[in-house]
């Protein structure tokens, strides 16, 4: 059980985290917002080379890692 809710606290934060990076996607063209939003490696691929933003690496350390090891331990605990 803590295991499970550990892992849906870090996929929050990835989401809040992505949040950032659709927003910024969208603020450039309607186009690349969509792209962003719909096409998961389209997303890394804008997130590392395009996105601009002040904490850009703690913004996509949160994106990718917070969403990636929250699935993992969110999977891992729902099938004991």
């Amino acid at each position: 059980m803590i295991l499970w809710l550990f892992g849906m606290v870090l996929t929050l934060i990835g989401f809040v985290c992505s949040i950032f990076v659709i927003v910024h996607a969208f603020r450039r063209s309607v186009g690349t917002g969509f792209m962003v939003l719909c096409i998961p490696c389209y997303s890394a691929y804008y997130a590392f080379s395009q996105f601009e933003h002040r904490r850009k690496g703690w913004i996509i350390a949160g994106y990718l890692g917070c969403l990636t090891l929250g699935g993992f331990l969110t999977s891992v605990s729902a099938h004991p």
